[in-house]
């Protein structure tokens, strides 16, 4: 008989991130591959699980089309080499899709139906740009539901300039060049390439190489150079490409258990699942959405943003983490927030990112929070807990 189960997170990888488009990385790779050598590298990683043992496969997309579509979960569980018998599907919340897949497959571990599954999201957004295969209602402008700016994204940036006067373009620039730099720091302790799955590429020359890291850094940045920057959604706006997620192409993969599953095969999972959230707000403002999906998931947890011992929060705009963290009075630079960098310097395949902020969370305090925006007004927020924690550091 099924029983109530906690949800751990066992183990959870990526590709390197690429540019999207021609000049990028993964220009002749399919999106549908991206997704399969993360999920090869993930159950190679984690050998002690047997694949006949996974309950299901969920994997996120925005654009579910071309080498995006097809039941993607199903798909790339064939080609990935999991047995017939593993199930899967597909999952669609835009910039929240992965992080939408491991909580759809944790309520599954938690309510006892599954014991282990495979959650995470790829998007390639050189062949498929966000919105591009889409064919919005003419409703919700004719009916005035939404204004035409809110489909896009760095309008909807520029509208928290406006509603937060305070929070200025400085302090915006200022968090986009600290994204970089801390990312370059990360890689230089070598704390991002342990979990990176590289992944065979072939140029337009038709040369094959090897993606290896990130591919869109920019670590000599400097504030006089992001005060140069067009501000390309506003004639004299605030936002920038440089404190601008860039367009962005990869797949991440994680590996959820129950409870029972763990201590069957003796895991040694990196986080416990709290609570989650998910929460609406006006799509003409979408980038405040992660701060009601996280006042949510505090009340669940019965925990308060003082607990929160480390963030990582999806840099879509440095305005709109920036705008969280001023509505919860944490400081612009606190080092309990994206200590290995974000988005703005790794890149955010939207359907892909929910995974990467877990990988990179992993906390050495007690709790932890992954939190992001949702294009067309949502936001999503999920609290983990170190199940090693001693009250001190994390054990190793």
């Amino acid at each position: 008989m099924a029983e109530i189960s906690d949800v751990f997170f066992v183990d959870g990888v990526r590709t390197p991130f690429g540019r999207a488009g021609e000049k990028g990385m993964y220009w002749n790779t399919r999106a549908d591959d991206l997704a399969v050598k993360a999920t090869i590298g993930l159950m190679e990683r984690n050998a002690a699980v047997p694949a006949d043992r996974i309950d299901d496969v969920a994997i996120a997309a925005t654009s579910q089309t071309g080498d995006q579509g097809l039941t993607l979960g199903r798909s790339v569980a064939i080609l990935a080499g999991l047995p017939q018998t593993v199930p899967g599907l597909a999952v669609e919340r835009m910039c929240a899709g992965a992080m939408t897949s491991v909580t759809t497959m944790g309520a599954s571990i938690g309510v006892g139906m599954y014991d282990f599954a495979l959650a995470g999201g790829v998007e390639h957004m050189g062949h498929h740009p966000i919105g591009g295969n889409a064919d919005p209602n003419p409703r919700f402008v004719a009916e005035k539901m939404v204004d035409p700016g809110a489909l896009n994204m760095g309008v909807t940036a520029e509208r928290i300039f406006d509603r937060f006067p305070h929070l200025t373009k400085e302090r915006s620039d200022r968090f986009g060049m600290l994204s970089q730099h801390k990312v370059q720091a990360a890689y230089d302790a070598g704390k991002i390439q342990p979990d990176l799955v590289s992944v065979a590429t072939k140029g337009a020359d038709g040369a094959w190489g090897l993606a290896t890291e990130d591919e869109g850094r920019r670590p000599q940045t400097t504030m006089e150079d992001l005060a140069a920057l067009k501000t390309p959604f506003r004639p004299h706006g605030r936002v920038t490409a440089g404190t601008s997620s860039p367009l962005t192409d990869g797949a991440t993969m994680s590996l959820l258990a129950g409870g029972g599953a763990v201590k069957e095969f003796g895991l040694a999972p990196k986080m416990r699942m709290v609570s989650f959230a998910f929460a609406g707000v006006q799509p003409e403002i979408m980038g405040i959405g992660p701060i009601p999906s996280t006042e949510k998931a505090l009340k669940k947890a019965g925990l308060t943003i003082d607990d929160i011992g480390l963030f990582e929060l999806n840099e879509a705009f440095a305005i709109q983490v920036i705008s969280l963290l001023d509505h919860f009075g944490i400081a612009d630079d606190d080092p309990r927030v994206n200590q290995w960098g974000g988005a703005i310097a790794l890149g955010h395949p939207l359907a892909a990112s929910g995974v990467r902020l877990m990988i990179q969370l992993a906390p050495d305090v007690r709790y932890g929070l992954t939190a992001m925006c949702v294009g067309l007004g949502q936001g999503g927020s999920v609290i983990w807990e170190n199940p090693h924690y001693d009250g001190k550091k994390k054990k190793k």
